[in-house]
């Protein structure tokens, strides 16, 4: 990856593309965590209600499953951000030092 060319300053990249795909990828996975809590939350509910019913005991596992997964992949996010701040930081240095928020 070279430094951003063709218009775009290392400041509009930091700014507008970087700091915004991953707040824009951040938003969309603790979304899909809200919702896939709330879908363990039911079933756990229901579950309670009727002990004995194992297809709703085999959803609620595959929820949990997915709830994991989605999870894990926030932290997989975090890996990716920390290392795309390294290369831009590599990169860009000379043009442009972003702020100490990220």
């Amino acid at each position: 990856m070279a430094a951003p060319s063709g218009g775009v300053s290392c400041e509009e990249f930091a700014e507008f593309q970087l700091m915004e795909a991953h707040a824009s990828r951040d938003r969309v996975i603790k979304n899909c965590i809200a919702q896939t809590s709330s879908v363990v939350k039911h079933l756990r509910e229901e579950r309670e209600k009727n002990l004995d019913d194992l297809t709703l005991l085999k959803q609620l596992r595959k929820e949990q499953t997915k709830l994991k997964w989605m999870q894990s992949e926030l932290n997989v996010e975090e890996v990716v951000n920390d290392r795309s701040w390294k290369v831009f930081n590599e990169r860009c240095r000379i043009h442009f030092k972003p702020p100490k928020n990220e």
